[in-house]
């Protein structure tokens, strides 16, 4: 019988290396993947993608099986309130290893595997790959002993399959730190060229992205997928407890017109080309006002003296002028990022 392991494979380098690792010493890897509203990265190579894609071209390149889950509404609870807290952003990256070991650990259950593959390095990432996050995670999962880091797995205590000889802990690295060097080296001796994004990364660890994500989960209880996708679209205010959604360009523009969501006030400059502002939390005239003066503001000189603007809500809509374009001294202190 053949011995099975679940490995969380991004689809980055690491992870890309580990599995190919126990591959080599014929273990049977079934690997799972997470999407999330908040990664970053994407294809190292030519052709672009994302991490979802990478996940599952590694996969059928070493043949083995893949199963994706989203990052669910579950997962924005404990970004709002982590138990081991955030790191330099709005990161909860010990809480998050904790939340994807316990899937992990359902699907090992689900398929018979004996334990999980990660490509973690001790010392890569200061909040989460450390030895006592690592006994943490391993704490709260009841996954003691059963998670294997086959790239620094000679810097810590054996596991239990290195101990009951089920994995060679001879073949496995001992890689420290930051540098990637080692894991370069090495898939460049295993043949692993078009590996993407050697370190990937997360949008919650950016401190401005962050202000955005702070502001949300603040000032709104039942966040939706949308909420959270519209995060990486415009400049985003807030006015008297309204969200207002700034597009930056066309592109901008056109994602915040397919995703108003009920309740939401598309503004529009009327006869003149300029940003469209998509309001949330209120249907008060003041937010709108306050809305156009910044299509005014931002449409620069394209506006020239015209101030017509277009509001739509619900299938009705309403023409209105604004005195002017909105202050600096309002943009800042409106100003979520």
């Amino acid at each position: 019988m053949s011995i099975k392991a679940v490995a969380l494979l991004s689809g980055g380098l690491d992870s890309t290396l580990a599995v190919k690792l126990m591959i080599e010493q014929g273990i049977e890897v079934h690997a799972l993947n997470f999407t999330s509203s908040f990664c970053t990265c994407n294809h190292g190579g030519k052709d672009g993608g994302g991490c979802r894609s990478e996940s599952k071209r590694v996969a059928e390149e070493f043949g083995i099986p893949i199963k994706v889950l989203a990052k669910g509404m579950d997962y924005i609870e404990i970004v709002r309130n982590p138990k081991h807290g955030y790191g330099k952003g709005m990161n909860p990256c010990v809480d998050c290893r904790v939340y994807m070991f316990m899937q992990a650990k359902e699907y090992m259950r689900e398929i018979g595997a004996s334990f999980i593959i990660t490509g973690e390095v001790l010392g890569q990432r200061p909040m989460s790959q450390r030895k006592d996050a690592f006994r943490v995670i391993e704490r709260e999962t009841g996954l003691a002993g059963l998670i294997l880091r086959p790239l620094s797995a000679k810097q810590l205590e054996p596991t239990i399959p290195e101990k009951e000889g089920l994995v060679d802990r001879e073949r496995l690295l001992d890689v420290l730190g930051r540098s990637r060097r080692q894991q370069i080296d090495l898939a460049e001796e295993l043949d692993i060229n078009d590996y993407p994004c050697p370190s990937g990364g997360c949008l919650l660890t950016d401190k401005i992205f962050s202000l955005k994500v702070r502001d949300l989960l603040t000032n709104k209880e039942d966040v939706t997928k949308k909420d959270l996708a519209l995060l990486k679209t415009g400049r985003h205010f807030r006015y008297k407890g309204a969200k207002i959604i700034l597009g930056r360009n066309d592109a901008d523009n056109t994602k915040l017109r397919s995703m108003l969501q009920e309740g939401d006030t598309l503004v529009e400059p009327c006869g003149f080309p300029g940003p469209a502002a998509v309001i949330s939390g209120t249907e008060e005239i003041e937010a709108r006002d306050f809305a156009g003066s910044l299509i005014i503001k931002y449409a620069l000189e394209k506006a020239g003296p015209q101030r017509t603007l277009r509001a739509s809500r619900g299938g009705v809509s309403t023409d209105f002028e604004v005195d002017g374009p909105a202050s600096e001294a309002a943009i800042e202190e409106t100003r979520v990022c």
